[in-house]
This record gives C-alpha cells, structure tokens and sequence, in this order.
C-alpha cells in the first residue's frame, strides 16, 4: 500500500471509536475571542496500544531516592520506513517480580494506521533494572539509528542491525562501565566536529545512596531528610564524556575534555546547543541542588564550565534550584537559542534569555512564568502547537513519590497537571492549561516526554511516560490550518544523523531556527526531524542549513506542509506532502 493511500485511509483513535482525520478534527473547537482556536489535546495512548506499565516501586512504608527518579521516552524511526517509533524506559522495584511479570522497556512499531504494536522481544530489548534515561543517534554512520540507554547501575548500547533488531554493543563499544553509577540523563553529539558522533551522559548522585532505606539508616529520619526534601548533603557526582574514535569504539576523555573539573553536583538532563553562536556544540545540564552547568566548547577538545558568569548556575536570587529537565530553543525570534529549565515544587520553572556570546538573563517573571511553582516540573520542550511560528511551551508534572509508593510526606505525593503556555509573541507565554483540552486535565505522575509528528498530519504529538501508569499519548482535535514545514537532515561529511547541524527558515515576515539535537526535556529524546510552524505563508522564502561539518546550503522557494529531506551537499533530495 502506497503512502499517499495509507494516508488517506488512516483512523484516528478517539472517544473509543475509530474516526477518520477530517471527522476528528471537524469536531466544534474552543475559542476565546482573543487568541482564536484552544487546542484541545485528548490521550490516544489506551486505544492506540501504547498499553505497557512503567513499573517504579517502593517498599511497603518506606522512603528511598530511587523510586523517584527514571522515566526516560525517545521518538524515533527505528526500522527506517518514515514513521515515528516509540521506546520507554521502564524501572524495577525493591520486591520480587513472579516470571513473566518482571518490568522491562518498551518498543513500539507505528503501524501507519494510528496503533502500535509492542516488538519489544522481536527486537531484542527485553532488559530488566532500574532504566532511567534514554538518547538516539547513529554512532556508526550506517544510516540506522542506534539506541543508548542510561540505568542505575550499568548503561547500554544497543546497535541497529537495520533487519527491526538491536544488539547489545556495549561491552565491544568500551562504554561497559566499570564501576556502578546512577546515570541519568544522556545525549549523542559531536563536539569536535570529526564526524562521528560523541556520547555525554549525566550522573545523579553517589550509587550508594539509590537504595539506601530509613531503617537502614538512622540519620535520614528526620523531616529534614534529604530523601525527602532534596540531596543536599548527600555525595555527588560528575559527568562522563566519551569521545567516539570512528571505529565503532568509545574512550572516556571526561578528565582532559575538563568535564571533570567542575565540582560534584547532582545532574539529570544534558542539553546540547550551539548557545554562544560559534558553530560548535555546547552542553547545558539541569543539575538538582546545586548550580546547573553550562559547558562552552573551546574548540580544541575541551570545555570551559561558564554557568555561574553565564548566568544560568542559579535563579535571579542566586538560588540553587532542584532543576530536572530542560531544552533549548529561540522563543523571541532573535537568532539565539534560550533555555527552559523544569525545577521542583515550589520552585519557577526557569526560562533562561540568550543575550548573546554566551550570556543569559533570568527572564522567568517578565516571561510571565512566576506563578507555575505549585508541582514538581520535569519533561519539557520548546514546539508550536499552532503552527505560527512562535515556539510554545510543554512541561510536564508529576509527585516525587508516585503512586504505589509510600511516603512520609503526603505533600510529595500529590498529583498534578500538566503546564501548555502559549507564546504571545512579546517575549511573554500565556499559561492555558485549563482550555487545553482533557488530556492535559488529568492528574499524572509523569517524568520524562517525547516530542514528534507521530500520525504525518504537520502538527507536533506528544508521548509521556507515566510512573505505575501506561504512557500518554497526546493529540491535539483542534489543530491550526497554518502552514508548517518538517525538515529531515542527512549529513555526508557532518555525522549521517546531522546532530549539531543548524536550520534557518525564512518566510516573510519571520526567521526561525532549530538544530538536530539528541536527548533533551527529562532524560529523553524526541524526533530528530525539525518542525517549523509557518503562519499563514504559503511558501518558504530561505532555508540556510549550517551544517556542522562548516559546509553551508541555501533553498529558496520552498513549498509548505511537506517533509523535505536534505543530504549534505546535494540538497533536496525528496518531499512528501503529507
């Protein structure tokens, strides 16, 4: 069955019927007079078969760290055919599991036609343990995106044998720790521009503490447990940065890369950006109670760690904040990219301004942002719901203990909502959570999100891993009828996945840019492809692509609503009108 015809004929899954796209989304949208159509996002996941459990358990009437953390989603095309593939990191639990029960991460094929169906043991990813975070890229050039996976304890690489399965590579790769940790966040990137990719992974704090009980440890019953009210006290950790040496092996150059350097803190999410404009790759890490870490590429192999001067370590007070998520995008239009950070409960999300060569300003109060410190913050990412070329915001929320955990302190176990906040255009977002729909109404415990074009309609879906919960998949019934553009980079001399490599899209009367990036919101990766939003244009004026290699390519007059494919050196080399 062609494309063309699949399209046509594909169902939407909705109310607990199938419909077809033009009925679903006929439906009578809500409005507010001012600001046009709400989104009303509604949650496919049940009915689409995304029906798997994250499993992360306690023990009866006791705390510890580990149950709180884990959660990781990555969006990507496993076995090549065009269409977004979900994975979810799945946990453990301190009890025994009987056979055929015990937790693993998920892969589901997208079936075209809105389901998806588990492959999980056809591809050869049954693992069980305490998963946490997950990042895509293709570290061997073949064209095949490969998948790595953090946990507490040992992380892993899977390679993609381009047949719909992996192999564990992990041992051959040199990434097989030799030591435990409790690796968190991770995301490929290729900081020294040789064409393969790299690999950064964040460390949480010391392995000791993941599993360390209350009763086991007298010093931590207390209200002032650090397992209950942040890690403040407890052994950090550092980063790991692996070099890859082109021959499908990794060496860790942490020490000499001054990855090292920094002072040990407690890191959950890397995100990785050209922040200060030069043409190498940066990394940004959302740090829990201690300052978060901006490494600035000196181009030569190394990092410099700028946070504190840079003015992303701390909030606008000079707080530490428990931060926990993050991404990176232009929210203002200006050319640079911004910074969104997800922090704990009763703390602001912070929305970090590029001011250029590597400064930031704290624009959380003038972004209209102050009043969202009710939930603890996690998943999050910059997209454009409606397609106007203005960059949104997702952060997605959850309790620290989930459900089916035992907590002394009922405050940390409470649910919560989601947060959608609608970027006016003047530097300010508008929250609009409560018009958005009922998806974004339900009281999850969520962690880590995924963003992407799942179901080729133009518009940006959403999967959320729950905590003792089946995922959400989220989908917007009232989408725009603005103009988008997805763009998918293949890079020839720049690493084959283009990660690092930047796009510039012109229309009339805007310029937006993204860049390919792995990893990102909380420990997890979205679609590597680049959706632009385009208002009411009906043509691309300019597409610069900057690739990372230093190469530059420019399109003029490029169509909307399609997918455009562009190889290194070669440019367009097909578009699909979905």
């Amino acid at each position: 069955m062609n494309r063309r015809h699949c399209l046509k004929n594909l169902l939407q899954v909705a109310g607990g019927c199938y419909l077809p796209f033009f009925k679903l989304f006929s439906q009578v949208p809500v409005t507010n007079g001012q600001t046009g159509l709400w989104p009303q996002y509604v949650d496919l996941a049940e009915k689409a078969g995304l029906n798997s459990k994250t499993i992360i358990l306690g023990h009866e009437t006791k705390d510890f760290l580990l149950s709180t953390t884990g959660g990781g989603v990555a969006l990507f095309d496993y076995d090549n055919d065009g269409w977004l593939d979900v994975f979810l990191v799945n946990g453990w639990g301190l009890g025994e599991f009987s056979k055929g029960t015990e937790p693993t991460n998920h892969l589901f094929r997208n079936n075209h036609n809105g389901t998806f169906t588990d492959v999980t043991e056809k591809a050869g990813l049954v693992r069980h343990g305490w998963g946490q975070g997950v990042c895509v890229g293709d570290y061997d050039n073949d064209g095949h995106l490969d998948l790595f996976v953090t946990y507490y304890g040992k992380n892993v690489l899977y390679h993609n044998n381009g047949n719909g399965t992996f192999t564990d590579v992990t041992r051959e790769s040199g990434l097989l720790q030799s030591e435990d940790h409790w690796n968190t966040g991770a995301a490929f990137l290729d900081y020294d521009r040789d064409g393969h990719v790299d690999l950064f992974v964040s460390n949480y704090v010391g392995y000791q503490y993941g599993l360390t009980l209350y009763d086991s440890n007298p010093s931590l019953v207390s209200e002032l447990s650090p397992v209950l009210y942040g890690v403040a006290g407890l052994e950090g950790t550092h980063n790991i940065l692996y070099r890859n040496n082109g021959d499908g092996t990794f060496a860790n150059v942490s020490d000499r890369a001054g990855i090292l350097k920094p002072e040990p803190a407690y890191g959950f999410t890397p995100c990785v950006a050209d922040f200060d404009n030069d043409g190498w790759p940066d990394i940004y890490v959302a740090d829990d109670s201690t300052p978060s870490l901006l490494f600035l590429n000196n181009r030569d192999g190394s990092f410099r760690e700028t946070g504190l001067l840079a003015g992303v370590a701390f909030d606008a007070n000079g707080r530490s904040q428990g931060g926990m998520g993050v991404d990176a995008g232009d929210y203002d239009g200006d050319g640079l990219f911004d910074i969104i950070k997800t922090n704990f409960s009763d703390e602001t999300p912070s929305l970090y301004h590029n001011d250029g060569r590597g400064f930031f300003t704290d624009a959380t109060s003038q972004g209209g942002l102050a009043g969202q410190a009710s939930s603890v913050k996690w998943g999050t990412a910059f997209f454009d719901y409606d397609n106007d070329g203005r960059p949104d915001l997702l952060i997605v929320t959850g309790p620290i203990y989930p459900p089916g955990v035992s907590s002394r302190n009922s405050k940390l176990g409470q649910g919560s909502r989601m947060i959608l906040c609608r970027n006016l255009g003047n530097g300010r977002f508008e929250d609009i959570s409560t018009h958005a729909g009922p998806a974004l109404s339900q009281s999850r415990c969520s962690r880590g999100a995924a963003f992407g074009d799942i179901f080729h309609t133009g518009q940006i879906d959403i999967v959320v891993n729950n905590v003792n919960d089946r995922p959400g998949l989220l989908r917007n019934q009232s989408p725009s009828a603005n103009a988008w553009l997805l763009v998918n980079l293949v890079g020839t001399k720049t690493n084959r996945a283009a990660i690092g490599s930047r796009v510039l899209v012109e229309t009339e009367n805007r310029r937006q840019i993204q860049e390919v990036r792995s990893g990102g919101s909380f420990c997890s990766h979205s679609d590597l492809r680049l959706h632009f939003g385009l208002g009411k244009a009906r043509v691309v004026t300019r597409i610069e692509v900057q690739w990372l290699s230093g190469s530059r390519e420019v399109l003029e007059r490029v169509p909307v609503n399609r997918l455009v494919t562009l190889q290194e050196g070669k440019g367009i080399i097909s578009q699909d009108a979905f």
